[in-house]
């Protein structure tokens, strides 16, 4: 036991900050023995909440979208606390960096907004074109990524500066990660494709999908693989990101029509995916093919996203039900 948790350490190190499975300033951990409990927590603002994030000290932060609010949970003291944003911004996406400044879209005015937890100060960076951004994540050094839905747009902030780079695309892109090399992955998810963004030379390249794939949230692996949840047909992928190509596919456990959603990989290599349709998560071990549901004590949870914090545990947030859950 004591060499598998030393393994899981050493991996998870390995793979960078910014390179774990949701792409964010926290590496997963990874958990050898999952007992599976769930607990629940109902929001303090219950309009639509959604995103959650981990933080650096354990704390969970999540944007409540229609309340234009950022808040925050601490797991040891199971409390919340909220901030206000400005009545226009409707969050999207958010990330807390390493020192522990939050990041969130702006999706109702087109801007990237920071939050300093410690003043309450909400800064907004807004984006040349405006639109609406939507997923955002970071890399090793502290720039942000994300991408403009509606707007058909991929987006660099530089947070030193606070200068916005544009890159045009198609297909809404929705879900992205950052693979090994630092390229941008993105879900086209009106397009039945991925796109890549090559940082160096802004050359945006595509890997097609089947008609109705409908892709929408990917998160990348400790092996440098990337995941992708195929919301049209009820399918979780995996690809090989250096050759740009599917090599693998599960059909999930609820269908054609169960609705794949939010997926991420914990330090072990282990992916985690909701099917929102049927209120359940699916837990996959891609070195067995393992396939372990769990059904949510809730219902008409709503999960659009899921992270794994620092300790290997699997936080999501119900949109519909305002209620942050943990598996663990």
């Amino acid at each position: 036991m004591k060499l598998a948790i030393i393994a899981i350490v050493i991996l998870a190190t390995a793979v960078g900050a910014g390179a774990g499975g949701s792409n964010y300033a926290v590496a997963p951990g990874a958990r050898p023995q999952f007992e599976g409990k769930i607990s629940e927590w109902a929001v303090p603002t219950p309009e639509f909440a959604r995103d959650p994030a981990p933080a650096p000290d354990g704390s969970i932060f999540i944007a409540v979208m229609f309340g234009n609010k950022i808040a925050r949970f601490d797991p040891r003291t199971k409390t919340f606390k909220e901030w206000n944003l400005p009545a226009s911004a409707r969050p999207h996406g958010l990330l807390v960096d390493k020192a522990g400044q939050v990041w969130y879209t702006g999706n109702g005015n087109g801007t990237i907004g920071h939050l300093d937890p410690v003043t309450g100060k909400v800064t907004e960076h807004k984006a040349p074109s405006g639109g609406d951004p939507h997923t955002v994540v970071s890399d090793d050094h502290g720039t942000l990524w994300f991408t403009v839905q509606k707007g058909q747009r991929i987006g660099r902030l530089d947070v030193t500066t606070g200068a916005i780079t544009e890159y045009n695309t198609r297909g809404n892109p929705y879900g992205l990660a950052l693979d090994r090399g630092g390229n941008v992955w993105f879900c086209q998810s009106a397009g039945d494709r991925l796109g890549r963004v090559d940082p160096a030379s802004g050359k945006i390249t595509e890997v097609s999908l089947p008609t109705g794939s409908r892709p929408r949230r990917m998160a990348i692996a400790p092996d440098g693989s990337l995941w992708v949840t195929l919301y049209g047909t009820g399918k979780l992928i995996k690809i090989d990101a250096a050759a740009q190509k599917v090599t693998k596919e599960y059909a999930l456990p609820a269908g054609a029509h169960g609705g794949p959603y939010a997926v991420t990989v914990d330090a072990a290599g282990i992916v985690w995916v909701n099917e929102i349709q049927t209120d359940t998560v699916v837990r996959l071990d891609p070195a067995t093919g393992e396939l372990r549901v769990f059904t949510l004590p809730s219902k008409n949870v709503g999960i659009r996203k899921m992270i794994v914090d620092h300790d290997g545990r699997l936080w999501y947030m119900g949109s519909h039900n305002g209620r942050l859950g943990v598996i663990e």
